[in-house]
């Protein structure tokens, strides 16, 4: 389990940000995580609002397994259930498979993407420093690890699966090369 403080050694040189007290390391840290997350289901959405017909949301690309909307499902139900249910005890229960097999209204993807956004900055904020520091409650990734430390692996997510929505939505609005789900 990697420490606050193993942390800002690893980091010395890319860390300055973090200069001051553990309660003031904590406290930027949590204002970064709530930019970044902010930021990028800001970006995640205007993706989605990007596309000009619907359904090439659900569409396969060549060499693609999983369309837009079924990365949509699936990004809210990550952070929905690892930042809200877990951290937040929100009650919401995830279905992964359904996240890769049901489709729906792109109105409803949007509303889906400002719903999580605004789970995942209130529990963000709620969190304490100790909450940080805790061993992340579930055995996700098979190796115990921070809080503080799963949360920026679930930032890490969230831009991953943003960049293969980018580029799906390039990919089918610039070519006939989809195949029927």
């Amino acid at each position: 389990m990697l420490s606050m403080k193993d942390y800002l050694l690893l980091n010395d040189n890319r860390g300055a940000s973090l200069e001051g007290s553990p309660s003031i390391q904590i406290k930027k840290l949590k204002e970064s995580l709530i930019k970044l997350f902010g930021r990028d289901l800001d970006s995640l959405r205007a993706e989605i609002e990007a596309y000009t017909d619907e359904s090439l949301l659900w569409k396969r690309a060549e060499g693609i397994n999983n369309p837009s909307g079924n990365l949509v499902l699936h990004l809210v139900g990550n952070l929905n259930n690892y930042i809200g249910a877990i951290l937040g005890n929100s009650g919401y229960i995830r279905n992964r498979p359904a996240e890769f097999s049901s489709t729906t209204t792109k109105e409803d993807l949007l509303q889906k993407i400002q719903d999580t956004k605004k789970v995942v900055i209130r529990v963000i904020e709620n969190l304490s420093a100790e909450d940080f520091q805790e061993e992340y409650p579930e055995d996700v990734l098979s190796y115990p690890m921070t809080t503080e430390y799963f949360l920026i692996h679930l930032q890490g997510h969230l831009n991953y699966h943003l960049g293969q929505i980018n580029y799906h939505r390039r990919l089918l609005s610039n070519s006939e090369r989809f195949t029927q789900t």
